[in-house]
């Protein structure tokens, strides 16, 4: 019995054959395009209940067929698709209307269940939002499911002023999410002004933030506007808020409740329309238990909730990072970008980055500089990189344990799999790991090398031939 009724239009006969086959498999009627022009004929005489559309065709691309069906259609769910997974392609999806945004490559079963719900809201007749296109550019990259999800909060709030927390360790994007917020806002054109509440000595930080009248205390010689009121029309972003003093989020909770406050040493009221998005690193609900965060405000704040994942969470994303960073650095230091070796790829995948992306930029930027060719080669990378992955095991080695876990989880993959001959296939891996680690470590001093390796020097030579590293 046939569910609902989806039209999919896609230049790629492949994806369209992959998901025909899946949505019929799920009782869905399915009906394929080629291209957007063949879609707005079809609908002249019928309508879907669901229309999944790829955002890169040549003619008429995804968002122009989106507007022209929101313009006849408005009821009409449209579940955009690309492989360009950016911030820029979710948010303008969203602001002309869409239903949701589907990356590929997809998880076929997610796909299928997104259709469904999409034929459910379209069954309960509710009406999208159409809203203008800002804008685009941001350094927001991220194609891990958790980074969809933050680009999908972007869209949805870009109607919006309301409150956002921002949580996320050190290094991951708290400032370029928050000024996303912002340039995807109804208040993109007021101003966006950053303050940093660990890094203003507390003693100043009311002044920063309300401003002060002459003569409020010592050295006051003129009036000066706080942040509020630089920021009155548009966006304040209170970062590392948990380090808030309490007195301070005492008169923050009142402007939030008023829209108003009075300067330091100031007695006239000062009205100011600003929205507020706050981020820490911190764990809020933590402070709070502890008599550390006023629970009112952080009520007041947590209004919706956005988490950065870290770096070591969303892996998948660090080469195309990496690109970009390197991009980004030769593009300022007036040189040609340089390129990863292939081997260099697969290691700064698998490093753990403490400090996240900002920690990963700074690498790309030093490599930009420091990496002595074209091609950046394992033992261009920084030493303290692969010095901040290797954590003492209990038994006082370093990895040793962690190694042998990723080695058994790796082994019982491929097993379960079919894989056979494991021996031959990891062991010549792992000896161009040792021995590359080893040659970076002694600054290609071969001889050296083969003494931490516990081999000698003719033995060192043959394993560089056999493994093709000469």
């Amino acid at each position: 019995m046939q569910r609902g009724i989806v039209w999919v239009v896609d230049d790629d006969s492949s994806i369209r054959w992959v998901l025909e086959r899946a949505l019929t498999g799920a009782g869905l009627s399915c009906t394929t395009f080629e291209s957007g022009s063949d879609v707005l004929d079809a609908l002249t005489t019928k309508t879907p209940d669901v229309l999944l559309s790829d955002i890169r065709m040549p003619g008429m691309d995804g968002l122009a067929l989106l507007k022209q069906i929101k313009q006849r259609h408005p009821m009409l769910p449209v579940i955009i698709m690309t492989a360009h997974s950016d911030l820029d392609a979710a948010v303008s999806a969203y602001q002309q209307g869409a239903f949701d945004y589907l990356p590929k490559p997809f998880d076929i079963d997610e796909a299928v269940a997104l259709v469904e719900r999409a034929i459910s809201h379209y069954q309960e007749q509710q009406q999208p939002r159409n809203a203008p296109v800002f804008g685009p550019t941001t350094d927001i990259i991220g194609e891990a499911p958790a980074m969809q999800d933050v680009f999908r909060i972007i869209g949805r709030l870009s109607r919006s002023s309301i409150s956002v927390l921002i949580n996320g360790e050190s290094g991951t994007g708290k400032e370029l999410v928050a000024h996303a917020l912002h340039r995807h806002s109804p208040r993109a054109k007021a101003p966006f002004i950053a303050l940093n509440m660990a890094a203003i000595p507390k003693d100043l930080i009311e002044s920063e933030l309300f401003g002060h009248e002459k003569g409020a205390f010592t050295g006051a010689n003129t009036i000066r506007q706080g942040r509020f009121e630089q920021a009155d029309g548009g966006t304040l972003f209170l970062d590392e808020i948990g380090d808030m003093p309490l007195d301070v989020q005492t008169r923050l909770l009142r402007v939030l409740a008023d829209g108003q406050f009075y300067r330091v040493g100031g007695y006239a009221p000062v009205k100011v329309d600003v929205r507020i998005i706050a981020a820490t690193h911190q764990n809020l609900e933590q402070r709070v238990q502890e008599g550390k965060f006023r629970e009112d405000l952080f009520h007041r704040l947590n209004v919706i909730r956005v988490h950065l994942p870290p770096l070591r969470e969303r892996r998948e994303d660090i080469p195309r990072l990496a690109r970009h960073f390197l991009q980004v650095a030769a593009r300022e230091l007036g040189v040609e970008a340089k390129l990863l070796h292939p081997e260099t790829d697969a290691a700064l995948t698998r490093l753990a980055w403490p400090g996240n992306v900002r920690q990963l930029e700074n690498t790309c930027r030093w490599l930009t500089v420091m990496a002595a060719g074209q091609e950046v080669l394992i033992q261009d990378l920084p030493g303290e990189l692969f010095e901040a992955t290797a954590p003492e095991s209990s038994t006082g080695h370093a990895l040793p344990d962690s190694w042998a876990t990723l080695l058994a989880q790796w082994a019982d993959r491929a097993l379960r799999s079919g894989h056979q001959n494991l021996l031959s296939e990891a062991q010549p891996e792992m000896e161009r790991t040792l021995l590359t680690t080893a040659l970076r470590h002694t600054q290609g001093h071969k001889q050296e090398a083969a003494r931490l390796l516990g081999w000698g020097r003719n033995t060192l030579t043959r394993k560089l031939k056999e493994l093709g590293m000469e």
